[in-house]
C-alpha cells in the first residue's frame, strides 16, 4: 500500500532524497555495529584478564612453583567434564568424574579419547574453569589441551593433563570444575 504524496506533503523528489538519507543512516549503523562485533574479542580478553572471569585456564604449561607447600589442613573437590561437538564420531571422558586433592599437591587425571568414525579427525580441546574465580588458581603443568591432536579412524587414546591447585584458592571454595570441550580443528577430506 502506497501512501500518496498529498497525504505526507513530500514530492517524490523530497521522499527519494529522505530514502536515500534514511539508507546511509542505517549504513553507518550496520557498519558500527560490524565494528562492534569484531572489537569485542580483544575487548572482552582485557575484561577477562582484568577481572579474572571467564573461566579461562593457562594455554601453555606453567612451571610449578618450587616453593609452594602443599596444605594439608584442608582439602578441594576437582570435578572433571568432558564434552565434543554433536557429530564428530568421538566419545571423550575423564578416568574419574572428581577426586579430592589438597591445595598444592600436583595431581594428574587422564582423559580417554576413542574417534569412533572412519576418518581422521583433528581437533583441540579448549578448557574452562568454574567457578570462573577459581580459574586464576588453577595452574595446567602439562595438558593435552596445549596443542592440537590427531586421532586416526578407529583409534583410542589415553591423555593426561597434571596441575595444581594454588594453595592461594580462596579457603571457603570446596568444588572447582575442569571442563574441557573437543572441538574439530581442521575439517579432514572425504
Amino acid at each position: 500500500m502506497e501512501i500518496s504524496p498529498l497525504l505526507t506533503g513530500q514530492t517524490g523528489a523530497e521522499r527519494q532524497r529522505s530514502n536515500v538519507r534514511m539508507g546511509i543512516k542505517l549504513g553507518f549503523v550496520a557498519l558500527f555495529f560490524v565494528g562492534f562485533g569484531f572489537g569485542m574479542v580483544p575487548l572482552y580478553d582485557v575484561f577477562c584478564e582484568i577481572t579474572g572471569l571467564n573461566g579461562k585456564t593457562n594455554s601453555e604449561a606453567m612451571v610449578a612453583d618450587q616453593n609452594t607447600q602443599v596444605d594439608l589442613s584442608r582439602s578441594v573437590n576437582v570435578e572433571f567434564l568432558s564434552h565434543t561437538m554433536p557429530g564428530v564420531g568421538l566419545s571423550f571422558k575423564p578416568e574419574q568424574f572428581s577426586i579430592r586433592i589438597h591445595p598444592g599437591e600436583i595431581s594428574r587425571m587422564n582423559y580417554t579419547v576413542t574417534n569412533h568414525s572412519d576418518q581422521v579427525f583433528v581437533g583441540q580441546a579448549i578448557p574452562s574453569v568454574t567457578p570462573a574465580v577459581a580459574s586464576l588458581h588453577f595452574e595446567k603443568l602439562e595438558c593435552f589441551c596445549f596443542t592440537q591432536q590427531t586421532f586416526q579412524p578407529g583409534e583410542s587414546r589415553t591423555m593426561p593433563v597434571v596441575f595444581v591447585v594454588n594453595p592461594k584458592l580462596d579457603r571457603d571454595m570446596g568444588t572447582v570444575t575442569l571442563s574441557y570441550t573437543f572441538f574439530e580443528a581442521v575439517k579432514t577430506k572425504s
